[in-house]
């Protein structure tokens, strides 16, 4: 399989607290857009009291893509994935806009 190496252009905060982690962007009242939220560790995600849809994103150790997960709506949660390491918050149509597909590397410029 080739890898492609994805620059997503876009601020990436980091959650690797556990307050940051269990926060993510639960208390965001509008869809982001030009941001993103790596969340580390993680291997899974809920979308309990969220408001928005979004993709995610789940990367390996070495932020290779292992799953993407287009349109995660409210109230929805994906199971734990094995191989994932951290997951990448976007704003929802981010993988089809990149083309972000299982085995890509994703360029990361983040911000805490």
């Amino acid at each position: 399989m080739e890898s492609t190496v994805v620059d997503l252009r876009l601020n990436i905060k980091i959650a690797d607290s556990y307050w940051t982690r269990l926060k993510g962007l639960l208390f965001y009242k509008e869809p982001i857009t030009q941001e993103g939220l790596l969340i580390t560790p993680c291997n899974s995600v809920h979308m309990f009291f969220m408001k928005f849809p979004i993709d995610v994103v789940f990367l390996d150790e070495m932020n290779r893509v292992v799953k993407t997960v287009s349109d995660l709506k409210p109230w929805r949660l994906v199971p734990p994935v094995r191989s994932a390491y951290s997951a990448l918050e976007l704003p929802a149509g981010t993988i089809a806009k990149k083309n972000i597909k299982k085995g890509d590397i994703i360029q990361l410029k983040c911000t805490l």
